[in-house]
């Protein structure tokens, strides 16, 4: 079993390690907020709601479990809008994929179709899609044909984005690439 170092927190790193929809979530939620932190929310989620399946979470109150996961410390920045974000997220899977996640990724036949299949979910644009196909290439040896020309810049070796964080180090690293790019953005 692989280990993902991604929260830089044991129970968080095991729990995205063992549940794909703990994993999917951490992406969803790794925008505007600290990367670790996003990753970290599945874990807070399962402690708070007893559980991480997919249906009983697409199934819960949406006033609930928006409740929960904005109740200090939140699950992120916007954690009501960010808990419609996650029931849509699971909604998906358990509609479009049995509630089974992996099967999101272990059923496609080409990075093309696993690229369209993430790009389709809820909260993923392009980048987050292609970052996340990256992920599963880099660090679960998930790589369809072609899944390198889907994700870009972001299954070339380097620290370009979370499908690069394998420890604190490379974390760092990650975090001064991204700190480099918005600087030359800025221009």
């Amino acid at each position: 079993m692989v280990k993902l170092q991604i929260a830089q927190d044991p129970v968080a790193d095991d729990l995205l390690s063992t549940d794909p929809f703990a994993l999917i979530t951490g992406m969803l939620l790794d925008q505007q907020f600290p990367m670790e932190r996003a990753f970290a929310g599945p874990a807070r989620i399962k402690e708070r709601f007893g559980s991480l399946d997919p249906v009983a979470i697409a199934d819960a109150d949406p006033e609930a479990f928006a409740d929960l996961c904005a109740t200090p410390p939140a699950v992120h920045r916007y954690g009501r809008s960010m808990a419609g974000r996650i029931q849509a997220l699971a909604r998906v899977i358990v509609d479009e994929y049995d509630a089974d996640t992996a099967a999101l990724w272990t059923t496609a036949t080409t990075g093309r179709e696993l690229f369209a299949r993430v790009h389709a979910l809820p909260g993923f644009g392009r980048q987050k899609a292609e970052i996340f196909v990256a992920l599963l290439a880099k660090q679960l040896d998930v790589k369809p044909r072609g899944w390198t020309t889907v994700v870009g810049d972001y299954g070339r070796k380097g620290y370009r984005s979370v499908a690069d964080v394998t420890d604190p180090d490379s974390l760092q690293r990650v975090r001064e690439f991204k700190k480099a790019a918005k600087a030359a953005a800025r221009g």
